[in-house]
């Protein structure tokens, strides 16, 4: 995520050459990973939804982003 995005609420990942976008509220993916990044990417999302949210409101107002933890 970063403070100068525009909408919609998205965040983005990077694995190796390959990059995403993944839309907030959705869970639209624009762009193309791997099978298993992109899986791993998708379950980690899904228990961070609310959380990535928070983020994007945050960044919108310019303030510093909550830590979000990653999968274990």
């Amino acid at each position: 995520m970063y403070h100068e995005e525009h909408g919609p609420p998205h965040f983005h990942a990077v694995y190796g050459g390959s990059k995403i976008k993944v839309d907030i509220r959705s869970g639209q993916v624009r762009g193309r990973f791997p099978p298993r990044a992109l899986r791993l990417v998708m379950e980690w999302y899904h228990l961070h939804t609310k959380e990535l949210l928070v983020n994007w409101n945050l960044a919108a107002d310019t303030k510093p982003l909550e830590k979000i933890e990653p999968l274990e």
